[in-house]
């Protein structure tokens, strides 16, 4: 079978044959219907380093936002029937310690020691013609499109897991919430706090076309430079905001995020760019939180599914084949894609 393989470091993937994988005990081998192209691939193969922060040691395929179909059931697999569609939830954790016996394996405490992080993440993902993942692992589609799923398992995950923690603080009337960067997560992001929240949206990003689109999901957007802070408080009546989602973390996003919070507020950064905040105590707003939040629990991704299922999140989804998926990726490197650029292997 072809797969879009990462070999080495500050290298582009290539296309290559590989050998299609047989499900070991435990594992379903899925026909991949999607696989989401993520700008933490871009990372995996062309910022990080060897031995880094956040290296992933290759080779491998790509691809942490899979779907797909059964195919084949692994030794001792049961309740599963062929051809059915499910969506993949891509951390692996070593599957007993508190972390993963909650469903949060990104937060494993053993992860230090296992051979990968996930699917696409050392072990080989969906970026292929055929995915073998644990059985735990797969959440039911129904008769829900699959392909246009597949970017919910990290694009529509992420955000709705940051979201979800925050929402002790958007309870009640009156309430704000800020969203940075309207990529395939600040979009979808703006969608999960229309449906789930009552706050007034607040959304910023250097397109106008991407701030469009989020107008057209119900926020309201302020444009960068000079005064953007000042803009957002306007908004809030100079309260500042409730909650406030940094899906780009770089050093401005986040001070332009800190300046905007109110007293006994919550600033999420989901963005991995590696932005810092200087903190004081004369200057951080009374009672004000920072704190990060990396992708989510295969629990919140099964109410995710519920929600593209009710109509509630509308991943914007541009597919490419397979002798398209690198031009996928250089579009995507190059900021030429708006919303997710999904591979689908076996056709439309």
């Amino acid at each position: 079978m072809r797969a879009v393989v990462f070999e080495e470091f500050k290298t582009f993937p290539t296309i290559k044959d590989v050998e299609r994988p047989k499900p070991r005990a435990g594992e379903v081998l899925l026909k991949v219907a999607g696989a989401g192209a993520c700008h933490s691939d871009v990372a995996i193969y062309n910022d990080f380093e060897a031995g880094g922060p956040g290296a992933v040691p290759p080779p491998f395929t790509l691809g942490h936002e899979n779907s797909g179909w059964v195919e084949e059931l692994g030794e001792g697999v049961e309740g599963f029937n062929v051809g059915d569609a499910y969506l993949v939830y891509g951390p692996i954790g070593c599957g007993h310690c508190k972390a993963c016996s909650r469903g949060q394996d990104t937060y494993c405490e053993n992860a230090a020691k296992m051979p990968y992080l996930g699917v696409g993440l050392g072990r080989d993902g969906g970026m292929a013609e055929y995915v073998s993942v644990p059985a735990r692992n797969l959440v039911p589609l129904g008769d829900a499109d699959p392909v246009a799923a597949a970017p919910l398992a990290d694009a529509a995950l992420t955000p709705y897991h940051a979201i979800k923690q925050a929402l002790p603080h958007l309870a009640g009337g009156g309430k704000y919430a800020l969203v940075i960067g309207l990529g395939g997560l600040g979009q979808i992001a703006v969608q999960i706090l229309k449906a789930l929240t009552g706050a007034t949206v607040i959304a910023t990003d250097m397109k106008e076309d991407a701030m469009r689109k989020a107008e057209e999901a119900g926020a309201v957007t302020v444009s960068g430079g000079e005064g953007q802070a000042q803009r957002i408080r306007d908004i809030t009546g100079g309260r500042g905001v409730d909650a406030a989602f940094d899906f780009v973390g770089v050093g401005p996003t986040v001070q332009t995020a800190a300046a905007s919070m109110a007293r006994l507020s919550r600033l999420t950064v989901v963005g991995i760019a590696g932005g810092t905040l200087e903190w004081s105590f004369f200057t951080n707003p009374y009672e004000s939180v920072v704190t990060n939040t990396y992708w989510g629990t295969i629990e919140d991704l099964h109410e995710v599914v519920d929600m593209y299922k009710a109509g509630q999140i509308v991943p914007e989804v541009h597919r490419f084949s397979m002798d398209e998926a690198l031009d996928a990726y250089r579009k995507l490197q190059a900021g030429e894609i708006s919303g997710r650029a999904v591979m689908v292997p076996h056709g439309s």
